[in-house]
């Protein structure tokens, strides 16, 4: 009964008022609709539109291609992907991803007459796809919500549907039974033939009557298993749908929680925290968290999951991406080598396989995320694990400095699509971020005395090399580019590059107000961010979203505000909704799962200014914009036993009031100057 009754809850609430209020020309297609929901009213925009949305389970995802044509009808199409169901040849696109565009709908009637006047009304994404219609027949008229979303641990994706009578008399309401079933040749699959059954619950025609104002409602699935070792599965739609809210409300709501005066940066970072935590699959190998996009799935790199969203995971305190990031380490922790080989950029194939055939500075987005990720986890036992990957990555980064003391490297995480030449600022970057966290690990662990803890690196070495590099970075990559008092990406490159934001990231400032007028120059920026290079078409919204980070965490808060209000709104509420992107042209704009975590990272790390320095330690260097008096982070889990909450305040005379709260008891206050660091120990 308590899940009928959430799911009625649900249903209920769907069936709302429309308004007709226009869409000036400029304005944003969607609304923000409350916490982690946004809305598209069809009355506001031009039609038809289409878009495009990824939601992930444990062992199935889903691309819902869907649209409203120019009569208001909705169409779906639906790429699902099995992360487990391989196919041959078995590589790191290899997920069996079929593609199913069945109308469970189609057939419908209402007192024996087909129902066809379909009017799509509004569409709402709260990590849920909903969609509500009228339905218009002879004489009668139905309000009718689809709901899509995947199953949360099983290989499938679930429809929920609800019909209501908004007529003024009875009606008989008929919806043919459907069972589709898709198989493959036993050959093209690791495991055989795999079978897509796309089902109606019911294996009779549904067939109910509704008094006016009664609603009903009835579910559909569409699954995939190994016809050799599996068999289908009796899917229960209306617990599934009780998990997949239960998931979006944990990750979205209970931990982490930002609020600040902007409601679209506040609801972006929300639904932001929905696509990073959701692309983890099973594997052989453990929980993998993957990219995603019809593309990368049981299979990980060290940009993605190692440098981007890994070091995310202990802010959020989610324990099926903290385990997802533990995989990351043990299954790299496997490739070591005493030769100081590269490692590959990717494993692949749910751990069983790897692929990388050249240095992209793989090694450095290691240590980086490895290091920053331990201390914020604050798990002596887990750093000790994690510690020899750390060690080695530094030790081969060491290895590679060139005769200018800076990292050389094949190539970049562009993987050659843009050049990066011998060493690239990225690189070097990372390998020195590394370097400072790896000290504050080591005074950690040899501190603490961790039984078996064996380690020849001196914390004292890491801060003197990393010294060192930071003078020889600023010697090797500062330049005059494009007129900019700025970084060239290389030797030899003579056009600005988006990365040049990446020393801001690391705490490097000296040359923070030319490469911030870069950045946001005519030549760099547009409504999507930098370009990935003045003068071309591309741009991939992982920069972007560092420069951000680096914008506010050199203390450029208000300019950083500026445009981070314009590109939020664009992913959120424009025209392809509702998280950033990975890149354009390729790709096609899809969302890719570690660049969500990006988006959050702006928010820790730049605006709060919180970087880790031991096991329950880290420094703040809060950013108040002018045009902000407050802003806050509740339930924060990063380098603390007992989740906190962190409150900044602008006072009377200006300067900055920081609370830090347990249990909503406040356990330190400090009083600063705008941008001034505080060093905090719990």
């Amino acid at each position: 009964m308590k899940k009928l009754f959430i799911l009625l809850a649900v249903m209920a609430a769907s069936f709302s008022t429309f308004t007709n209020s226009t869409l000036l020309a400029k304005e944003n297609r969607w609304k923000v609709n409350g916490d982690h929901s946004v809305q598209w009213e069809t009355s506001q925009g031009e039609l038809p539109y289409s878009d495009h949305i990824e939601m992930s389970g444990l062992r199935a995802s889903v691309v819902y291609y869907w649209g409203v044509n120019a009569q208001k009808q909705f169409t779906m199409d639906r790429h699902l992907v099995f992360p487990m169901l391989r196919t041959i040849p078995n590589n790191t696109h290899a997920s069996w991803m079929p593609r199913c565009d069945v109308d469970f709908l189609k057939g419908m009637t209402a007192n024996n007459r087909y129902m066809s006047q379909e009017e799509v009304k509004t569409v709402t994404i709260d990590g849920v796809l909903s969609v509500l219609s009228t339905i218009k027949g002879d004489g009668n008229e139905f309000e009718i919500k689809r709901h899509f979303f995947p199953s949360t641990n099983t290989p499938a994706v679930c429809e929920l549907y609800s019909i209501k009578n908004v007529g003024k008399k009875k009606e008989t309401i008929r919806v043919p039974a459907l069972y589709q079933v898709h198989t493959t040749n036993e050959e093209d699959g690791t495991r055989g033939s795999y079978k897509l059954v796309a089902r109606t619950e019911f294996k009779e025609a549904f067939k109910e009557t509704l008094e006016p104002g009664e609603i009903t409602f009835f579910y559909c699935s569409i699954q995939a298993f190994a016809e050799a070792d599996e068999k289908e599965i009796d899917l229960d739609v209306i617990e599934e749908s009780v998990c997949r809210y239960d998931f979006v409300d944990k990750v979205a709501n209970r931990d982490l929680s930002f609020e600040c005066p902007d409601e679209t940066i506040q609801t972006l970072f929300q639904m932001s925290k929905i696509r990073a935590s959701e692309s983890i699959f099973y594997t052989q190998n453990g929980l993998m968290h993957a990219p995603g996009g019809e593309s990368y799935y049981a299979a990980m790199w060290c940009n993605d999951q190692a440098e981007y969203v890994n070091p995310f995971f202990p802010f959020l305190g989610y324990d099926k991406g903290n385990e997802s990031a533990m995989t990351t380490w043990r299954c790299y922790l496997k490739l070591l080598n005493p030769d100081y080989k590269f490692v590959p950029w990717s494993i692949i194939c749910g751990g069983d396989d790897v692929f990388g055939p050249f240095d992209r500075g793989d090694a450095a987005m290691l240590a980086y995320g490895a290091s920053r990720y331990c201390l914020e986890r604050g798990d002596k036992e887990i750093a000790q694990e994690v510690w020899p990957l750390i060690e080695w990555c530094l030790e081969y980064c060491h290895r590679k400095l060139n005769q200018h003391g800076v990292v050389a490297s094949d190539a970049d995480e562009l993987e050659g699509r843009l050049p990066a030449g011998d060493a690239n600022l990225c690189t070097s970057s990372l390998y020195y971020d590394a370097l400072i966290s790896a000290a504050y690990l080591l005074d950690e662990l040899k501190g603490s005395r961790v039984q078996g803890f064996k380690s020849s690196a001196n914390a004292a070495t890491y801060r003197k090399q990393a010294a060192t590099l930071r003078q020889n970075i600023d010697k090797f990559f500062h330049a005059t580019v494009e007129g900019y008092d700025t970084y060239r990406y290389y030797e030899g490159n003579d056009v600005l590059r988006s990365w040049i934001c990446i020393p801001l990231t690391m705490g490097i400032y000296e040359r923070a107000q030319g490469t911030l007028q870069a950045m946001f120059s005519p030549q760099l920026w547009t409504e999507n961010g930098m370009l990935s290079q003045s003068g071309d078409k591309i741009f991939w919204d992982r920069s972007t979203l560092y420069g951000f980070r680096g914008a506010f965490a050199a203390g450029y808060a208000d300019k950083a505000l500026e445009y981070l209000k314009k590109f939020s709104a664009i992913r959120l509420l424009g025209e392809h909704v509702p998280y950033v992107v990975e890149a354009w042209p390729e790709g096609g704009l899809r969302h890719l799962s570690a660049e969500s975590g990006l988006y959050c990272r702006i928010i820790t790390e730049g605006l709060f200014g919180f970087r880790p320095t031991g096991f329950r330690s880290f420094t703040l260097t809060p950013q108040m914009p002018t045009e902000w008096n407050e802003y806050s982070l509740y339930r924060v889990n990063a380098c603390t036993d007992t989740p906190i909450n962190i409150l900044v305040e602008r006072t009377t005379n200006g300067k900055l009031s920081v609370k830090i709260q347990k249990e909503l008891n406040t356990i330190k206050t400090y009083t600063i100057k705008p941008g001034e660091t505080i060093r905090v120990r719990l």
